[in-house]
Order: structure tokens, then sequence, then C-alpha cells
């Protein structure tokens, strides 16, 4: 069964919407964890994480949006979420 979070592509991949916070991918993939401290954010605890998505977050640390949903991406297929 799905998660909230997650949608079906074309290669039918677990992925996260545009719109979820990374709270919730943290929440939901914690190997991504790892991903957003590498990046040198701290968003970890942060109270303002449940309300911003990963567009957000990578503007507001002054980050490549792409490079992040990259790793973040990465993170997750390692850890085998399906």
């Amino acid at each position: 069964m799905m998660s909230a979070l997650q949608t079906w592509t074309k290669g039918m991949k677990p992925r996260y919407s545009d719109d979820v916070t990374i709270d919730a991918i943290m929440r939901e993939w914690p190997a991504t964890i790892r991903v957003v401290l590498q990046h040198g954010m701290l968003c970890v605890g942060c109270p303002i994480a449940p309300f911003h998505t990963i567009s957000e977050a990578a503007r507001e640390h002054g980050l490549s949006e792409e490079s992040l949903r990259f790793d973040l991406d990465a993170a997750i297929e390692r850890a085998g979420a399906d």
C-alpha cells in the first residue's frame, strides 16, 4: 500500500509530490535526513520544516533545488523505498 506521500511514476517507483514538506519527507524516508544535513540544512527539528516544501527549503538555504532533489531521490532509492 502506498503512503499519502507517494505517487506512481512511469517506472512504478514511489516518489514524493512537489507540495510535500521537507519534514514529511524526512519522516517517511529517514535516509533523507543525512542528505538534508549534508547540504548544510538544519531542518531536522526546525519549527519551519513542517511548512517548507523542497523548493522553498532550497531557496531559503541558497541551494540548487535540482541537486537537492537528486540527492533526496538517491537516498530514497538506496533505502529501497517501495
